[in-house]
């Protein structure tokens, strides 16, 4: 062999081991992270290890234990080694728990008001952290939508709104009302909460199915689907960590918590589609505050009729008369900013010759990419507008 192959054999060998070393730290310390000891100067909140001198006594499941007051047979070996299986993945999935921590702190004062005033278990606020890790934005394969995850058709039954421009299964408020709504149905109908939240996971008529073939009423004792199955363990996991998360090693102060939502309501009547944009100039804030405020509007247009919009806290003195103003101005743009489509154009090259995004010319006429114009079509076009909304 050549000395210039003998060189390259031993560049390749030492390049192998340089990534095997590489791929083992990166192991280790994401092994660190998964076991809560980092230094705790690198993270906002403390993780600690268990002050038990065995593993195996800091996870053990002790009871009684109980779901809106009814109990969790932990004598069945059975539902134990079910509970355990939810239980010892969720707790030591530290990160996702923080951001359970974290956001319960936004979110879930609100739900604990809803059911003290409808006279319903404290655990069921549970379900909103199993349903969507109180996240907006989650769709699942089957098309349940939002943090309580409902289904269009059990939504509208229950009175969201959902069409081409809201969907309002992403408002937490009006979500959350909803599903209390339907589990406090659902407990009337089949006289157990913890049925309820069984039937909330798959259906009251799957359920009810279920209970009349099998010819038992004890959740635990059903076979259904795995989901729901796993569904009432996976809210007490919970339960338990987060009802004391320092027993599992897990501190975090109170202003690490995120801060419930601070707002004003307003109410608009548009006689046509209009702008969000709009909204947040008038609000004096950012089109992604007014977005984020309410994750339910779609798009980037306001549909004609009446809205209820959340707006930054302090921003609702005098915001009708800016919104006014602004729609003033937005309606006499619109007149001035026409484009005839001419033979031969096509939305590309019309974006091209007034150097705009075809995006931003796709937004504003309320076109998808597939549209096909035509002369004579009239199409808004704002050459040069700015991208600030303050």
């Amino acid at each position: 062999m050549k000395a210039s192959q003998w060189k390259n054999t031993d560049y390749a060998g030492k390049m192998v081991l340089m990534r095997r070393i590489f791929i083992i730290s990166i192991f280790t310390c994401c092994l660190m992270m998964l076991t809560g000891t980092p230094a705790k100067a690198d993270l906002p909140y403390i993780l600690e290890p268990p002050s038990s001198s065995s593993l195996m006594s800091f996870m053990k499941i002790n009871g009684p234990l109980d779901f809106c007051g009814e109990p969790v047979p932990l004598n069945d070996p059975e539902a134990r080694e079910r509970l355990e299986r939810e239980f010892l993945v969720m707790v030591w999935n530290r990160p996702q728990v923080i951001l359970w921590m974290k956001r319960a702190g936004r979110y879930m004062p609100y739900i604990e008001e809803v059911l003290r005033q409808n006279k319903m278990p404290g655990d069921l606020k549970y379900l909103a952290v199993i349903e969507s890790s109180l996240l907006s934005q989650g769709t699942s394969p089957k098309g349940a939508t939002g943090y309580w995850q409902f289904m269009e058709g059990t939504g509208k039954r229950y009175g969201l709104s959902i069409d081409t421009n809201v969907d309002e299964r992403r408002n937490f408020y009006s979500s959350t009302r909803a599903a209390l709504h339907y589990l406090r149905e659902l407990h009337t109908m089949l006289g157990s909460w913890t049925l309820a939240a069984a039937a909330y996971n798959m259906g009251e008529e799957g359920l009810k199915a279920e209970i009349l073939i099998q010819k038992t009423k004890n959740y635990y004792q059903l076979y259904l689907p795995q989901e729901t199955q796993r569904y009432i363990f996976r809210a007490i996991s919970v339960k338990m960590i987060l009802s004391n998360p320092e027993k599992y090693g897990i501190k975090l102060a109170k202003d690490e918590l995120y801060p419930p939502l601070q707002f004003d309501r307003v109410e608009l009547l548009n006689e046509q589609e209009t702008p969000i944009s709009l909204v947040a100039q008038a609000a004096r804030t950012y089109f992604k505050v007014i977005k984020d405020l309410n994750p339910e509007v779609k798009g980037y247009h306001l549909g004609k009729g009446r809205h209820v919009l959340l707006i930054p806290k302090g921003s609702a003195e005098g915001f009708q008369a800016r919104y006014r103003e602004r729609v003033r101005e937005w309606e006499a743009a619109c007149k001035e900013n026409i484009h005839v489509v001419q033979k031969g154009e096509n939305l590309s090259s019309i974006a091209a010759k007034f150097g705009v995004p075809l995006p931003a010319l796709l937004r504003w006429n309320r076109l998808s990419s597939a549209h096909i114009i035509k002369p004579g079509d009239r199409l808004l076009v704002f050459p040069g507008e700015g991208t600030s909304t303050k």
